[in-house]
């Protein structure tokens, strides 16, 4: 099928473009800077030439309609985080851009239709779990409320009867970030200042298994769909301890209760303003913090028939890029850190992660 993708020179778009190749499809993407997305592409492992690639940008109604013609499917995969403080216009990203890809895919008639959503549209939660069939939350945030906002609207198609898959992810780690943000960048910032411990956890979701996972959506047939993948849930003090073990080094630990944790993201925010720092802790991040509970992803794994990569791999990916890449000390990544130049073979050996 030729499938469209949205966001293919960003961190999630690029492993489903990936994934979309091995599974036979034929990716075509909406793309601004075609140099960029094949650079993008490449570090990853894709042949930019195995694409096909349109130029424009998805606030540009038209631009995106030229697109989508001849296509089969679409997948939905750009967006503004806006959740570690970088500043950019959520609305006009999150909310005009869904309904400019997934509208004019629907009035196309394209089956399926792919909107890569996020588990934060239900944070605060209402249950223990979270399912898909849980309450939509009713966030106070600039990013939540744009994200909220699409979200219903993406749902309203569905209601139509529109064939419609949403798809609800974690928290996004893995190598190859093609630009530092959200949790690869809380990582390093964990690591690299300190970890801060509060109540909660984070749910961690591979970005190559959300990739293939996205890719796996691409039947049609199967009508609108809603696929919860938060995909581990660990505690905060759980997820130190991990990192611990993979490097080696224990990370500064600073016990936060909720209430305080969340006020310092807001205290964050408003000194970012001021002084132009960056640390990736803010109000949005705080919340979903202190407040995130596992997510029951049974359904959407079975119907997917996708395993998730072991949580520790997935880190010490993560650790290793980040270390690799000049986003973490060598000092804080461990073993997991770049072997120096001129190192011996017992030196090698001591750092045995970092020779692969």
């Amino acid at each position: 099928m030729r499938v469209l993708v949205t966001g293919a020179s960003g961190y999630v778009g690029s492993h489903a473009v990936k994934s979309l190749l091995a599974s036979g499809h034929r990716p075509r993407l909406l793309v601004r800077d075609p140099g960029r997305t094949g650079r993008v592409l490449a570090g990853i492992g894709v042949d930019a030439d195995e694409t096909e690639m349109c130029g424009g940008d998805m606030l540009d109604r038209e631009a995106v309609g030229r697109a989508l013609d001849g296509c089969d499917s679409v997948i939905h995969a750009a967006a503004a985080l806006g959740v570690t403080g970088r500043r950019t216009d959520l609305v006009s990203v999150n909310v005009t851009g869904t309904r400019n890809v997934v509208g004019g895919a629907v009035a196309r008639g394209l089956d399926p239709v792919i909107h890569t959503s996020t588990i934060a549209v239900f944070v605060p939660p209402a249950g223990p779990v979270i399912t898909s069939d849980a309450p939509l939350a009713r966030p106070r945030t600039g990013y939540g409320r744009s994200k909220l906002e699409a979200e219903r609207y993406a749902r309203s198609l569905q209601d139509d009867g529109a064939p419609v898959t949403i798809v609800y992810p974690g928290g996004v780690l893995g190598p190859s970030q093609p630009h530092l943000d959200a949790m690869p960048a809380g990582l390093a910032a964990g690591l690299g200042i300190a970890w801060p411990v509060s109540p909660g956890g984070v749910s961690l979701l591979d970005v190559r298994d959300l990739g293939d996972a996205l890719a796996r959506c691409v039947e049609p047939g199967r009508g609108a769909r809603r696929l919860i993948l938060g995909g581990h849930y660990v505690r905060w003090p759980e997820f130190a301890d991990l990192c611990d073990v993979l490097t080696g080094v224990r990370c500064r630990r600073i016990p936060l209760p909720g209430g305080l944790m969340i006020a310092l993201g807001a205290l964050l925010d408003a000194a970012k303003k001021v002084h132009g720092f960056r640390y990736p802790l803010t109000r949005d991040a705080a919340e979903l913090m202190v407040t995130l509970v596992p997510s029951d992803d049974t359904v959407t794994l079975d119907a997917l028939g996708v395993t998730l990569r072991p949580l520790e791999e997935s880190v010490a990916d993560t650790l290793r890029w980040l270390a690799a890449a000049g986003h973490l000390r060598p000092s804080r990544a461990g073993r997991l850190g770049p072997v120096p130049s001129g190192a011996t073979d017992d030196d090698a050996r001591r750092h045995p992660d970092a020779a692969q």
